[in-house]
């Protein structure tokens, strides 16, 4: 099996932006609607919507919006993402450790 290094990078750098961790970690939780989860990170709006495209395009989240009204929006981990929980726990552990 070879691996594709330009992938692994390009996963890297989305995880390696301002946001993502903060981010992947709130919505490992379950999913959440904008306002909640800008409250669970602290980023700026602007930042969020950002990341959250970013990730949406990744296939890392996805976006559900209700039929109701007023409109009601849900982001939500893909399978994917949910598979780089193990990755952030050892990176945690790494940091708590080296950092």
């Amino acid at each position: 099996m070879s691996i594709d290094v330009q992938t692994i990078e390009s996963a890297l750098g989305l995880l390696g932006q301002q946001g993502s961790y903060r981010i992947l970690r709130a919505l490992l939780e379950g999913p959440l609607r904008f306002g909640e989860l800008q409250e669970r990170t602290g980023l700026l709006p602007r930042t969020q919507s950002l990341r959250l495209k970013e990730m949406m395009a990744a296939g890392w989240v996805t976006r559900h919006q209700f039929a109701e009204v007023p409109p009601r929006v849900e982001y939500r981990l893909t399978d994917k993402a949910r598979a780089l929980e193990p990755v952030l726990v050892e990176v945690e552990r790494w940091v708590e450790r080296y950092a």
